[in-house]
């Protein structure tokens, strides 16, 4: 089996930190991983993606080009990554900072509101850990037990964060447990969700 994400936001979202998460619990599990960070240029406020490759077999290239998955952090990322997504592949998109209509329907479109549930969790900065939880559980690639393991070991040096991201992983995979997949019209999605 092999599968792959792109994970797309702005600098300081904790795109790289899900990518090396989701790594981790992938050979947590002996699987083979691929991991590839991209900043764009700019000292602050710029993009960020992270390509994450996980397969039983050896990875020949951490290159995708139409992913099969895409973790969409807010608007820009949603634009210009959302129409890459392989058809029959999975679109996760932030919908408290993302809500535009993706115009597809050949693909999965699950909204999390992550960064309101983070808030609600007491610290916005765990929106992508909302996210990667929401990931795990639409898309099977590893397990959650795992993905909570590889929190623990991340986190070592920092334990004060470790209760506040399993509770956080936990939302973002409630989220896709309760609604695995939404039309691809995020506005109307996100309205029935307030």
């Amino acid at each position: 089996m092999r599968t792959d994400v792109l994970l797309a936001g702005l600098g300081g979202q904790g795109l790289m930190t899900m990518g090396q998460v989701l790594s981790l619990a992938a050979m947590r599990e002996g699987r083979n991983v691929s991991y590839l960070p991209y900043y764009s240029p700019e000292v602050r406020g710029g993009w960020a993606t992270c390509t994450v490759v996980i397969s039983d077999a050896a990875v020949g290239s951490p290159m995708v080009g139409q992913p099969s998955a895409v973790v969409a952090m807010e608007s820009t990322a949603l634009a210009t990554h959302g129409p890459t997504v392989r058809p029959g592949g999975l679109l996760l998109v932030n919908s408290t900072l993302a809500s535009e209509p993706v115009g597809r329907d050949d693909i999965r479109v699950i909204p999390v509101p992550a960064s309101e549930i983070a808030g609600q969790l007491g610290d916005d900065r765990a929106a992508n850990t909302v996210m990667l939880g929401a990931y795990v559980v639409a898309s099977g690639a590893v397990s959650l037990v795992a993905v909570e393991a590889a929190i623990r070991d991340q986190l070592q040096r920092r334990p004060q964060l470790i209760d506040l991201n399993l509770a956080a992983l936990n939302a973002g995979a409630a989220v896709a447990a309760e609604n695995p997949s939404r039309p691809a019209h995020l506005s109307e999605a996100k309205g029935s969700e307030s």
